[in-house]
């Protein structure tokens, strides 16, 4: 029986090698539903064992020494595996090693292969590499535990059916093989951050992210985009505090109490951003950085350099065009050429953007500040239309009263 405290001393470790042991059996067998199972399986041993055994003083290698020895015994029933035993039947690795760190990021890039839809892609990162359950990677999106299963199995059967390799790309296709791993990594970053300071599970997303992308960042230090999305993150983390007031509603970045932001994360934050310019191979996620530093090294909204946000902005769209981007640069010259202007910048992107909440939020505060406050209204109606996010809800619900 457990003592108490002892099962959340339990559920520490697990989520602390679930990952490792994934991108090691997965290594290990070749097989990802195979390493799944045996890492499930060396997982629940652990629960029926310890409690009376005790805790033991190598928790990764006692599992990953079960869950190889489950591997081997599943092998064993099935004759037309005899080569993989052979490979396999070898003394076990400890977890000291630093091998797990390479099969873990194979398994990113397996995860993430262009070949898996991106949804696909998300699930079975959060699952396989980020060791999140079915139910909590539902409970994250706002989805069923059957779709989120079912995405995972078509994920698995693509990897099969088209023959994914489980490997790090080569150096000539890693960067552009990157891009799909590094923005799996901010779509699940942002839903994280983007939730509600009492939503626990989505909470833990972007902190799993930011301990992914750190990771790369340590077996990838040649690759810029790499270290400029880690910065990215840790940029936006930096300001967590004041994000949400006590009430829990959602506080906008012109509004926050800077006194609560973490200055030693952002001066960390910034210092990624000049190694990552010193690769001179400016990206995407660099740029966004560096007008995230913009904000986060302003003491306050009315000083902030919006000159030089709009010249990044620019930067941004020469490599990255998008109606987003647009939008964004918009609001930032709303600063500095007023609203009138912004607007008619605004208005230009009512096609392309008109599914988009941030769109219709982002009209409604523009036309509230040309004093066209019934058109303000109607635009924030249709921003709360469109989103399913609590805390962007309440505050435009707050907008609409």
């Amino acid at each position: 029986m457990l003592t108490p405290g002892y099962d959340a001393a339990l559920a520490q470790v697990f989520r602390q090698h679930t990952a490792r042991l994934m991108a090691a059996m997965t290594a290990f067998t070749g097989d990802f539903d195979l390493a799944e199972e045996c890492v499930q399986d060396a997982l629940l041993t652990a629960i029926e064992h310890w409690p009376n055994e005790g805790l033991p003083e190598r928790p990764a290698a006692w599992l990953l020494t079960t869950a190889r020895r489950k591997a081997l015994d599943r092998l064993r029933r099935q004759t037309v595996y005899q080569e993989k035993i052979a490979l396999l039947d070898t003394p076990p690795l400890t977890s000291e090693e630093s091998t797990w760190a390479e099969d873990l990021l194979a398994l990113v890039f397996t995860c993430c292969h262009p070949a898996l839809a991106r949804e696909a892609q998300v699930a079975l990162t959060l699952r396989a590499v980020m060791g999140f359950t079915t139910a909590e990677i539902a409970a994250a999106f706002l989805t069923s535990p059957a779709t989120i299963a079912q995405r995972i199995v078509r994920a698995k059967r693509a990897i099969v059916a088209t023959r994914i390799p489980y490997r790090v790309p080569p150096e000539r296709e890693r960067a552009e093989r990157l891009e799909q791993p590094l923005a799996v990594l901010y779509l699940v970053f942002n839903e994280g951050y983007l939730s509600a300071g009492g939503e626990v599970a989505r909470r833990n997303l972007a902190d799993e992210a930011v301990w992914l992308a750190a990771l790369l960042a340590r077996q990838l230090p040649a690759e810029p985009e790499v270290i400029g999305l880690l910065a990215l993150m840790r940029l936006h983390l930096a300001r967590a505090a004041a994000r949400f007031g006590v009430d829990g509603a959602l506080v906008l970045l012109r509004d926050q109490d800077r006194r609560l932001w973490d200055r030693g994360e952002i001066a960390a934050a910034v210092g990624l951003i000049e190694r990552a310019a010193a690769l001179r191979r400016p990206g995407p996620y660099q740029l966004q950085a560096a007008i995230a530093a913009c904000h986060a090294e302003a003491e306050s909204w009315e000083v902030t350099d919006w000159a030089q946000i709009v010249a990044l902005y620019d930067r941004l769209l020469a490599l990255a065009p998008s109606p987003v981007v647009r939008l964004n640069r918009a609001i930032a010259r709303w600063q500095i050429a007023g609203p009138a202007q912004a607007l008619a910048e605004v208005e230009c992107l009512a096609t392309p953007l008109a599914r988009y909440h941030l769109f219709h939020a982002t009209r409604g505060e523009l036309l509230r500040a040309l004093g066209r406050t019934e058109e303000a209204r109607a635009a924030d109606r249709e921003a709360l239309r469109r989103t399913r996010n609590p805390a962007e809800r309440a505050l435009l619900a707050r907008r609409i009263g």
